[in-house]
C-alpha cells in the first residue's frame, strides 16, 4: 500500500522549493523504500532547481542521503528491512561491458526504481540522481542501498552519497595519489576538501590548496592543505611550481569545472604527473589545447565521475576510517536544518559560508 510522506520538490525552473506531499508505492521487484534519517544539500540539488540539469520538471531533490531499509520488493536479497544504508546515485548493473571486464565504476547501465514517486494529484516526480531524499521515504533500487556500520551518525554518512566521496576518490581512485605525492586541489569547496582530505589519506606529502576565498584558503589548512594559493592575486600555475621545485605537482585536480581552472591543472602537472576534472561543466564550455603540448607533457589527463567509487567497496571502508578516527567526515557538516530550511540553505551555499547543510529527519 502506498505511503504519504513530506518531500521537498522544485515545482519549476528557478523558482523556490517547496515542502509537500509525496506519494511513495510499495517497492517492486529489485526496489526498496528507505526511512531518511540525513540528507546533505548538493550543489547539484541546486543546478536541478535552476533547470541546469535538464527539465522534467517537478523534482524530488536530495541525494546525499542515509537511512534505514523500510521494505524491499521482490528479488531483493543484498539488504534487508532494518539495514542501515548510505544511498548512491550508481547502482551498477553486473552485466554491461565495463562491468565485465571488472571496472564496475564506469558502469553503462546504472539503474535506478523503475515506479515513480508522485504528487497528490498522480504527477510523477524526477527523484535527484534517481534517489530524491529530501523526504521523509524515498524509492529507490536495491542497489542503490549501500549497508555501512550502524555506529555512523547519519548526517556525516549520507554525505559520502556524492560530494564527499566524489572529492575523495578522484584523489584516491582517479588520481591514484601515492605515498609522497605532491597534490593541487583547484576549488575549494566541498568536493575539493574532500580530494584534499583524500589525498593526505593516500600518503600525499605536499597538498596544495588554490581559490580565491580567504575563507576557504584558511579552512583548508584544517582538511590537510600544507600549503595554499590566492588564484585572484597569483598564477597558480606558477605558484604550484614553485611549491614543487619548479617541476608542477604529480596530481591536480580541478574541483570547479570551468575552461580556465581544466587548463591551469592541465599546465600545473609535473612532467608526465596526472590531472583530474572532478568539478562538473556546463553543456556550453569548451577548451583548447596544443595538441603538442599534451603530446609533451605525457602522463594522463582524466575525468573523475564521482570519484569513480564502487560504493559497496568504498563507502564501508571509508566509514570505519571515520569510526577509527582517521578521517574527520563529520568535518564537513557546518549546519543541520530541516526540510522548510532547504530554499535557505541554497542562498547561504552561494555566499560560500558552508561546506555542508544537511536536513535531519
Amino acid at each position: 500500500m502506498s505511503q504519504t510522506v513530506k518531500g521537498v520538490i522544485a515545482r519549476s525552473k528557478q523558482q523556490p522549493v517547496e515542502v509537500t506531499d509525496i506519494v511513495i508505492p510499495d517497492p517492486g521487484p529489485g526496489e526498496a523504500v528507505v526511512k531518511i534519517q540525513a540528507c546533505g544539500v548538493c550543489h547539484t540539488d541546486l543546478h536541478y532547481r535552476e533547470g541546469g540539469i535538464n527539465d522534467e520538471f517537478p523534482f524530488l531533490l536530495g541525494h546525499e542521503a542515509a537511512g534505514v531499509v523500510e521494505s524491499v520488493g521482490e528479488g531483493v536479497t543484498d539488504v534487508a528491512p532494518g539495514d542501515y544504508v548510505v544511498l548512491n546515485w550508481r547502482a551498477v548493473c553486473g552485466q554491461c561491458r565495463a562491468c565485465k571486464k571488472g571496472r564496475p565504476w564506469y558502469c553503462f547501465d546504472t539503474h535506478n526504481a523503475t515506479q515513480p514517486m508522485t504528487l497528490t494529484d498522480g504527477t510523477p516526480l524526477s527523484p535527484a540522481l534517481g534517489i530524491g531524499a529530501f523526504c521523509e521515504k524515498t524509492l529507490v533500487a536495491a542497489g542503490q542501498c549501500t549497508r555501512v556500520d550502524e555506529r555512523a551518525e547519519p548526517a556525516v554518512a549520507g554525505l559520502l552519497g556524492c560530494g564527499v566521496m566524489a572529492g575523495i576518490g578522484s584523489a584516491i581512485n582517479t588520481g591514484d595519489v601515492q605515498r609522497g605525492d605532491s597534490v593541487a586541489v583547484i576549488g575549494l569547496g566541498g568536493v575539493g576538501m574532500a580530494a584534499l582530505m583524500g589525498a593526505q589519506l593516500a600518503g600525499a606529502t605536499t597538498l596544495i590548496g588554490v581559490d580565491i576565498d580567504d575563507r576557504k584558503l584558511a579552512r583548508a589548512k584544517s582538511f590537510g592543505a600544507t600549503h595554499t594559493v590566492d588564484s585572484s592575486v597569483a598564477d597558480p600555475v606558477e605558484a604550484i611550481r614553485e611549491l614543487t621545485d619548479g617541476n608542477g605537482a604529480d596530481v591536480v585536480i580541478d574541483a570547479v569545472g570551468r575552461p580556465e581552472t581544466f587548463l591551469q591543472a592541465f599546465k600545473a602537472r609535473d612532467l608526465a604527473g596526472t590531472a583530474v576534472l572532478v568539478g562538473v561543466p556546463t553543456p556550453e564550455m569548451t577548451v583548447e589545447l596544443p595538441l603538442l603540448d599534451v603530446f609533451g607533457h605525457g602522463g594522463a589527463t582524466k575525468s573523475s565521475w564521482y570519484g569513480d567509487c564502487l560504493p559497496e567497496r568504498d563507502f564501508p571502508m571509508l566509514i570505519d576510517l571515520h569510526l577509527q578516527g582517521r578521517l574527520d567526515l563529520g568535518a564537513f557538516v557546518t549546519e543541520r536544518i530541516t526540510l522548510d530550511q532547504v530554499e535557505d540553505a541554497f542562498a547561504t551555499m552561494n555566499g560560500g559560508d558552508v561546506l555542508r547543510s544537511v536536513v535531519t529527519f
